[in-house]
């Protein structure tokens, strides 16, 4: 209600500024406590900040609320109370201590205790916090801080405390308010908790002992030693060779001994049974000795009516000792109930034990002693020669059983260079027959070698016109060295993959075969395995080479060094011109396959292409008008979805299976020969809308190409060089030869000698 001052204050002259109102929400203000902090106010402060009247001067009283000055601060004070316990042996009362808490934000009080293990009372929080009034005839007052002090002795809800000590803080805080604080006050001693202090037998221990701690901490772990108890004193007595288990989980030593077939002895190996063993053995225990306690009868002889107990002394027990992993060493003996048993050494687990807890390091072992009885001759089996019959494996199985087993493959090298993917692992070569036969001269072969079983197989190329047919050479097995003899008892040596590289001549099963090209898989596998391929390794190529260009260097760098154009950034030289070179000062020095390595490993990375991208389109466009294949809009289909992202590229696996899975009218040949032809993005994924393009026989189409074989004239048996790119990185291969430094080296230290000379002439 709001009225005009002028009006007379009579009913009906206010105005309700309610009437018509909708909105009845209550505006929110923000308070200032200091420069940057703002609390919620239900109403502006537009007057004074400070609130109530002060005898200080204005500006000089503080103007923070307790509440935030003392947030988070409090006094803390020790004290204890005494409680009488009526139904306590030995004891009438007992002594608590409490901590008092006195929040100085708003004046509020709590009292917890301590916890004290197995007590046997709910401790805790005894006081919640809260404001707490001074007891009768004191009314309508609360304790504060005047109240509390060391000394002093409250009564808090009919229960008396007596404040024995404060922290550091309090005492500070109530010297700086004017409170003297005494010196702290002695706890009294509690009866009760010096009474369980005192040692006493317990009425019923415990019969187990617990042993659960070193079996999780040393389960499964066993030390293992070596050693020998000479019985050779005694009447046909001989040197028994034992295995000592020492088992940390327990302490409990075994033994057994490791008899020799056909040594006419008894089968059972067990020398000692798992077992504690003492280091003075006099005589067998007596039952019962074994029992943690002894069992005492206290209601005289009559066995059934009498009293039995646990002696809390145990007065019968007897104390021996046993063996211990500390006492067990090389060189060690062991008095193994009257047999001296010496170790001699101990397994690879039981020395790194010993190394890193005792910090031992000599472990020579100890020679057994051996009797002139003893014979020490080894005595091989005899294998007969091979009969021809069967592989030399299974030869060997029908020698080493009666009934002749399979032989047994190595499954972990078969599964490790079985085919994964594109990666076959298998090693392709091209090769040619060397004969004085006219006809089967220049005959072309592909040598194919198994990396699972270094097994070869090898097929026959057919020239036009030749009298020869495509077909296999030889079938897939292993090949034998040359000039070996067959018919023996030991196994022949057979070629392996390190065998065949480029400029090879093999004789494989009395065949001349000079390998003249590999397929790019093989001599990149070649390349990245190079410290098993040392004809595929650049480094040790290039230190040859570094030996072989040394003295002709200067002639090697006028002649072929190639000269720098506009167009390039770099100067490349032809690989026509390299192999010319290194061929001309090697004089056989290198083989082929170290010449291409060091063409690829320093190739500018321009690919030599034998076949143009038109030449490829024009035989994909005549394959598919040739067979009527006009399903282009399904294969766009399938190929979106495939890619869902729409980004246009796919990996040349999926899109190598699309287009199989699409049954395209074409052979693998020519499919990969369009993959290769395609644009790439940075991640060397395809563009399959470039090959959609390159596909569609209605966009800029091409005229028939010639009838050829597509499979044997893309093949990369049809090249007549490897892929070992385009040209030459020269300033990276003269980089890495590094002889002009070595020449320079050389020179100056010649000229240095020349001029000794001259001096001394």
């Amino acid at each position: 209600m709001q009225r005009d001052p002028s009006l007379p204050c009579l009913p009906g002259f206010s105005i309700n500024e309610n009437l018509g109102r909708t909105n009845f929400a209550r505006n929110q203000y923000f308070a200032k406590i200091h420069e940057g902090v703002y609390y919620l106010s239900e109403k502006s402060d537009k007057g004074d900040p400070i609130r109530y009247p002060s005898i200080y001067a204005r500006g000089e009283v503080q103007e923070l609320p307790p509440w935030i000055t003392y947030d988070g601060q409090r006094l803390m004070f020790k004290a204890f109370f005494q409680e009488t316990v009526h139904e306590r042996w030995k004891t009438a009362y007992q002594v608590r201590v409490v901590y008092i808490s006195f929040f100085l934000e708003d004046g509020t009080m709590k009292i917890s205790e301590p916890s004290v293990e197995n007590s046997g009372l709910e401790q805790g929080l005894l006081v919640r916090r809260q404001r707490i009034p001074m007891p009768d005839p004191v009314r309508y007052r609360f304790y504060d801080i005047i109240d509390l002090n060391i000394g002093k002795e409250p009564e808090i809800y009919g229960r008396v405390y007596k404040i024995v000590d404060c922290d550091k803080f309090t005492r500070v805080f109530l010297n700086r308010m004017g409170i003297m604080v005494p010196d702290p006050i002695e706890i009294p001693k509690d009866p009760y908790s010096e009474l369980r202090q005192q040692v006493t037998f317990p009425k019923k221990p415990k019969r187990k002992i617990d042993t659960r701690g070193d079996f999780l901490k040393y389960d499964k772990q066993v030390l293992r030693f070596y050693g020998y108890w000479d019985d050779t004193d005694s009447l046909y007595g001989f040197i028994h060779d034992l295995v000592i288990h020492y088992y940390l989980s327990d302490n409990t030593i075994d033994i057994t001994e490791n008899i020799p077939p056909n040594s006419g002895r008894d089968s059972g190996s067990m020398f000692l049974r798992r077992m504690k063993v003492p280091k003075f053995f006099t005589e067998i225990d007596p039952i019962g000795s074994g029992d943690p306690f002894s069992i005492l009868n206290v209601m005289g002889e009559d066995t059934t009516h009498g009293y039995y107990t646990i002696d809390p002394l145990n007065a019968g027990k007897v104390c021996k000792e046993f063996y211990k992993e500390n006492e067990l060493s090389i060189g060690a003996k062991l008095n193994i109930f009257g047999r001296i048993v010496v170790i001699t050494d101990m397994d690879n687990f039981t020395k790194e034990y010993y190394r890193k807890k005792y910090g031992l390091d000599d472990f020579t072992p100890i020679e057994r002693p051996r009797k002139g009885i003893e014979i020490c001759t080894e005595v091989k089996r005899y294998i007969p020669p091979y009969n021809g019959f069967g592989t030399y494996e299974d030869s060997l199985a029908n020698c080493l059983s009666t009934i002749p087993k399979a032989p047994k493959t190595d499954m972990i090298k078969f599964l490790h260079y079985d085919k994964q993917g594109f990666d076959s692992h298998v090693l392709r070569f091209r090769a040619r027959m060397i004969s004085d036969i006219p006809e089967c001269h220049d005959r072309e072969f592909i040598i194919r070698v198994f990396l699972m079983d270094d097994t070869v197989s090898i097929f026959g190329l057919a020239r036009a016109n030749s009298g020869f047919k495509r077909c296999a050479f030889q079938k897939r097995m292993p090949m034998m060295l040359p000039n070996q003899e067959i018919f023996v008892s030991k196994k022949p040596d057979y070629y392996k993959s390190e065998d065949f590289y480029i400029g090879a001549r093999l004789n494989l099963n009395n065949f001349i075969f000079e390998i003249t090209s590999a397929d790019i898989y093989a001599l990149r596998y070649m390349e990245l395995h190079c410290d098993k391929y040392p004809k595929a390794n650049a480094k040790l190529i290039v230190e040859k080479l570094r030996e072989i260009l040394k003295p002709v260097y200067k002639e090697f760098i006028q002649l072929y060094a190639p000269a720098k154009s506009i167009d390039e950034d770099l100067p490349i030289l032809q690989y026509e011109k390299l192999r010319e070179a290194l061929c001309k000062y090697s004089k056989g020095k290198l083989t082929d396959h170290e010449i291409i390595t060091i063409a690829r490993h320093y190739s500018s990375h321009e690919k030599k292409e034998f076949h143009s991208r038109e030449y490829v389109r024009q035989l994909m466009h005549t394959e598919l008008l040739r067979l009527l294949w006009n399903d282009l809009d399904r294969l766009e289909e399938d190929l979106h979805n495939r890619d869902r992202r729409r980004t246009g590229f796919l990996p040349r696996h999926d899109l190598y299976t699309i287009l199989r899975g699409g049954r395209i009218p074409a052979d693998i040949e020519l499919l990969n020969s369009m993959m290769d032809h395609l644009h790439k993005n940075e991640e060397g994924q395809l563009d399959y809308n470039d090959m959609l393009r390159f596909m569609n026989v209605k966009i800029d189409p091409l005229p028939p190409a010639l009838p050829i074989n597509i499979k044997t004239a893309l093949w990369w048996a049809s090249e007549k060089e490897p892929d070992c790119g385009a040209g030459i990185n020269w300033c990276a291969f003269i980089k890495d030869l590094n002889i002009k430094d070595e020449l320079i080296n050389s020179d100056e230290s010649l000229g240095s000698q020349n001029m000794q000379i001259a001096k001394v002439d």
